[in-house]
């Protein structure tokens, strides 16, 4: 049975409709996903005996959290309930599968382990799959659930999410890639008396002279260069044209590569080299000169083409230089300046305060942690993902250092924004915005305000294209909620 939480009357309603069908809940972080699991899943066990439970989540850190969950919160024997990870040996995860009433695992794991037939779902009564917002294309959730609905006996799944994506085409994909039969959205303003209060803020910076001078130059030879579509026949205003369009374009080109068409050469290597320039100038609006120096290096060791003839115009020769020598000097994105700012004065008022600062690019959160430790009382760390060099283990001591207080500051990419429960942050610092994706703002957000009001910063540079992508994550968020609330109404009339 469940110990030591008593659930709220929205999670009791949740658990009414995920009793009976396959549901994804849709909640705002830190509002109680994870009893709404624990819920259904002793609820399952007991009513079909011998049965067990599988809870998916895509990281480690992840998994080990919910498996302290489990031990704390359940009356279940800690013998039965195990986290079953690719570090253990093959031959002892069907041990544990064998032994253990409820696995918490990576859908990875269990991908590989059904491959080789040492894991079959036909005694398991849930499948609970975390941060469901990933079951689309070819990710692991969508095997292991087509699997789990063929082979268990008496199948029920529960998804959960903060933010499953900001149309009604995604939404549906996930909810068809998990044999959702039921949606239970509840959004802040529904439970507000349960949300801790967030004091939101947008800090705007303007790009310091020097910066501007190296983006014009660059956007000069992008503009120069889009004139150039006009003469293989591409006729939208030119003013309109973005970097969704010359994806596109791009593939256009490469489909009449097949019919020997001369204009497709010339085609792909032109979008090729726009986009590369488009990069160079997001690059320098939201990250600053050295992602952009780590870029020019890249495009002198490219041989393709498009690269080439870049590096040829004057204008980004003027570029590349002017680069090279600010950054020699030292000088920085004027959103770091002001971050160090905000952090300074945040442990000044507080000198146990903890701060999230989220950053999209590595080498962005390498600059960050070095220029914040130049600060004798900040004690800044990375948290990033495996490909960019941390391994769940250290992923996992990363986080018991800072939550015991080894470091005052977190820098996370990607991996520190889904689900994680970092105790007693107060502040999120979002350095840059997430490329206009809704569900990266709402996971960053759900980063405080967990057990106490909380705060969240957003950096944001003025006239930039941060502008727009701040504000299509607001509105994809807005569609999302409006698209989630008409499907749970659908639910609910089909009753």
């Amino acid at each position: 049975e469940i110990k030591n939480i008593t659930p709220r009357k929205y999670q009791e309603e949740i658990f009414e409709t995920s009793k009976e069908k396959n549901t994804i809940i849709v909640l705002p972080t830190g509002t109680g996903k994870t009893l709404n699991a624990l819920l259904l899943t002793v609820y399952r066990l007991n009513k079909i005996q011998n049965s067990k439970a599988l809870i998916v989540s895509p990281t480690k850190p992840l998994s080990q959290q919910h498996y302290k969950t489990f031990l704390k919160n359940t009356s279940i024997n800690e013998n039965e309930i195990s986290l079953v990870t690719g570090i253990i040996k093959p031959k002892h995860r069907q041990e544990l599968y064998n032994k253990s009433k409820i696995i918490i695992a990576t859908p990875q794991t269990i991908k590989e382990d059904i491959s080789n037939n040492i894991f079959s779902f036909k005694d398991f009564s849930a499948l609970i799959v975390d941060e469901a917002h990933r079951a689309i294309g070819n990710y692991a959730y969508t095997f292991l659930t087509k699997r789990y609905m063929e082979e268990s006996e008496f199948p029920r799944i529960l998804a959960l999410t903060a933010s499953p994506g900001g149309n009604k085409q995604k939404i549906d994909e996930i909810c068809k890639n998990l044999s959702i039969e039921a949606v239970e959205i509840r959004t802040e303003e529904d439970i507000k008396e349960y949300i801790q209060e967030k004091n939101i803020r947008w800090l705007n910076v303007d790009l310091s002279d020097s910066l501007k001078k190296i983006n014009e130059l660059i956007k000069t030879v992008y503009k120069e260069r889009l004139k150039d579509l006009q003469s293989i026949g591409f006729t939208k205003p030119l003013s309109l044209i973005n970097k969704k369009d010359l994806i596109g374009l791009q593939a256009v080109f490469r489909k009449k590569l097949s019919t020997n068409n001369p204009s497709a050469y010339y085609g792909i290597s032109l979008t090729a080299a726009l986009l590369k320039l488009d990069y160079c100038s997001e690059l320098l609006e939201t990250q600053g000169l050295n992602p952009l120096l780590d870029f020019w290096n890249k495009l002198e060791q490219d041989k393709t083409k498009a690269a080439k003839s870049i590096l040829k115009i004057k204008q980004i020769q003027e570029a590349i230089s002017l680069t090279k020598e600010l950054n020699e000097k030292g000088i920085k994105h004027p959103k770091m300046y002001m971050l160090k700012g905000i952090i300074r004065r945040e442990i000044e008022q507080n000198s146990s305060t903890k701060i999230i600062v989220f950053a999209n690019y590595r080498n962005t959160i390498d600059e960050i942690v070095s220029f914040l430790n130049t600060e004798e009382q900040i004690k800044a760390t990375k948290l990033i993902g495996q490909k960019s060099g941390l391994t769940q283990k250290e992923q996992i001591l990363v986080i018991k250092n800072f939550e015991e207080g080894l470091y005052n500051i977190l820098v996370c990419s990607q991996v520190g924004e889904e689900g994680l429960h970092i105790k007693s942050c107060n502040l999120a610092i979002l350095y840059d915005q997430g490329f206009s994706s809704e569900i990266r703002k709402i996971q960053r957000m759900g980063r405080v305000g967990r057990l106490e009001a909380g705060s969240i910063i957003f950096l944001i540079t003025n006239d930039t294209r941060e502008i727009g992508y701040y504000w299509a994550g607001r509105r994809k968020e807005k569609i999302m909620k409006k698209t989630l609330q008409k499907m749970q109404q659908k639910n609910l009339n089909s009753v």
